[in-house]
């Protein structure tokens, strides 16, 4: 974050969103951590006057803005997309009760996957729930924006969806620093008829709800958010979010529709300037959302026919799609080689799972965290991941299906913050229901994946202060958990041993593999170990490059090669570890039996 004379930042679109709420009165902050999502909640804690917390999971997080709502204050919940699936049960609900401050419900999509299980386009919820839904196309605007979706959330008594994706979300740009507005006092009203959905209540409330939407769809005619850009040619473009930027690079000089909210849609806004061009195409990324209810319209137009509906889109791509003949005129983006995701050098979960790589007849049921890339090879001991919490129930499913031909053959495995986050009720069903699966809880006291995120175990809040950390033993044998073990994954030899007398057993068993992950602020800056190879003792067998550790490279060698070195003539090759990336876990050291891999203690 940086500032010049006139008050300008230079922010991403998350810092602007929290920079936003902060203005617009956001007195409630609460979410769960989720790229492209994450940065907003971790800015939005370090301004004065709000209170901003990490939630277990979005459907808590969601209910606690719902709680400050009803208190009579704005509040914002944040969330990736997949995260609004969570916490789809109370926004339903939300949208009948309304509340009395402003509510405001971000959800971050990820077009392309780059961080994510799957592409879902959440423009769909705004239409599902009955909600309004603005779409920002840049930082400026997410800034602005989050002002104009909690004014109208208490214009209307409904919460606002705000939908930003990964290149909205991580993008730099030029934001104005605005003033806070002044934030109501929090009070208690009872107001049951609005606010208990029994029946009775919410029939009058879904009918209520009708009326709030029709409202939406009169201020979307009117709201700055919804705006046409005049230009020249026959051509024309309905667009939003991130897609009106490829529009304009595009084609620079034709007239646009550009749509800020995105649910209702303005139709009076859209036939006029369906009217004023010949040919109309609608741009945007993932589903047909728009293109589908303007051809409701009856308005002719033209969309996923031409644009990909996959993936991200670049003005490369909206151009050619349109006009393929601009092929021979623009440069292509690089092609550029693959990069894939590793573990990094000391990690905890590489030991672990090296352990599960070398057991058979095993399958295991993996979840969502920097754990799954023990998908990858060279460990390749992941069997499945579905979603948040899934590892546990899915090795209880096929326990189940599987019976005795299956019994002890089945492993989940998660991270502490996904235990925290919806493993607790697989892990209490799977006690409850009698499974023979084996629970594996990888607890590196910290929410890596998304950046070093406190959660109910690490024993901090999001500001970094003393909390309350969960005892996961203890947790696990008051849910009826008879065997809970605990190892550290870096001492390989002893992991295996647990591993082998706990899987297979006639129960529920839970292993703790407990160490911190290595990139925490205090393990960087803790004195380690350094292992180094003793290359004469070096046979090749190659075990510790097994590990997959990037610390740890392989040197091929001909047969004239080994000779010259001293090795025997057919030694393939030498394994070395680079000084500069080991972390000093030891786990190198463990599997090597020849002595070629040595300790040198820190200075």
């Amino acid at each position: 974050m940086s500032f010049d004379s006139d008050n300008n930042l230079w922010l991403s679109g998350n810092e602007a969103i929290a920079l936003g709420a902060w203005e617009a009165g956001v007195q409630v902050a609460s979410g769960y951590p989720g790229t492209p999502s994450t940065e907003i909640m971790g800015n939005l804690a370090r301004y004065e006057g709000v209170y901003a917390e990490w939630a277990p999971n979005e459907k808590v997080g969601l209910e606690v803005a719902i709680g400050a709502s009803f208190a009579g204050v704005r509040a914002l919940a944040t969330m990736k997309h997949v995260g609004l699936n969570v916490a789809a049960d109370p926004l339903f609900t939300a949208a009948y009760t309304g509340g009395r401050g402003g509510l405001v419900v971000l959800t971050a999509d990820d077009p392309q996957m780059h961080s994510s299980q799957n592409e879902q386009d959440n423009r769909n919820y705004a239409f599902a729930a009955k909600l309004p839904m603005f779409e920002p196309s840049d930082p400026a605007e997410a800034r602005e924006m989050m002002a104009s979706a909690f004014a109208l959330s208490e214009e209307l008594d409904l919460p606002v969806l705000f939908r930003t994706t990964t290149r909205v979300a991580h993008v730099k740009g030029v934001v104005r620093k605005g003033e806070r507005r002044q934030v109501a006092a929090a009070s208690i009203e009872k107001m049951p008829a609005k606010f208990v959905m029994l029946p009775g209540n919410a029939r009058v409330r879904r009918a209520d709800l009708e009326e709030r939407m029709r409202r939406a769809r009169e201020r979307a005619e009117t709201l700055a958010e919804n705006r046409v850009e005049e230009g020249s040619g026959r051509r024309g473009f309905i667009t939003a979010g991130t897609s009106y930027n490829y529009v304009k690079e595009a084609f620079p000089g034709a007239p646009v529709l550009k749509l800020g909210m995105v649910w209702p849609l303005p139709e009076k806004m859209i036939r006029a300037f369906a009217d004023s061009v010949e040919e109309l195409i609608v741009v945007e990324e993932l589903d047909p959302f728009l293109e589908n209810h303007i051809r409701a319209m009856g308005i002719d137009c033209r969309g996923k026919d031409l644009i990909p509906g996959q993936g991200e889109l670049n003005s490369y791509i909206v151009r050619t799609a349109i006009e393929p003949e601009s092929r021979r005129e623009l440069f292509a983006p690089l092609d550029l080689p693959m990069r894939p995701p590793n573990m990094c050098a000391g990690c905890p979960h590489r030991g672990l799972f090296y352990c599960l790589s070398r057991m058979k007849d095993i399958f295991v049921s993996g979840d969502i965290g920097c754990y799954t890339l023990g998908f990858l090879p060279p460990l390749s001991a992941m069997d499945s991941c579905v979603c948040m919490g899934a590892s546990v129930t899915v090795a209880h499913g096929m326990d189940k299906a599987l019976g005795r031909e299956g019994s002890g053959r089945i492993v989940a495995v998660l991270g502490d913050s996904t235990f925290m986050h919806s493993g607790i009720t697989g892990l209490l069903n799977a006690v409850y229901n009698e499974s023979h699966a084996t629970v594996i809880i990888l607890d590196n006291r910290i929410t890596a994946m998304t950046g070093h995120q406190q959660n109910p175990a690490s024993g901090r809040n999001i500001r970094g202060e003393p909390a309350h950390a969960i005892d996961f033993e203890q947790l696990c044998h008051a849910l009826g958990v008879r065997r809970v073990s605990v190892v550290n994954p870096h001492r390989i030899n002893e992991t295996r041993k647990v591993l082998a007398e706990e899987i297979g057993r006639d129960e529920t068993t839970v292993i703790i593999s407990r160490a911190p992950c290595v990139l925490l602020p205090e393990e960087v800056r803790r004195k380690k170990p350094l292992y180094v190879t003793e290359l004469s003792n070096c046979t090749g067998c190659r075990a510790c490059i097994g590990l997959g550790c990037p610390a740890i490279s392989w040197h091929p060698l001909t047969a004239s090669e080994a000779v010259a070195r001293g090795y025997r003539e057919k030694q393939k090759g030498y394994a070395e570890i680079s000084a500069v990336q080991c972390n000093g876990c030891g786990q190198c050291a463990e599997l090597c039996t020849f002595e070629a891999i040595t300790r040198k203690e820190a200075d």
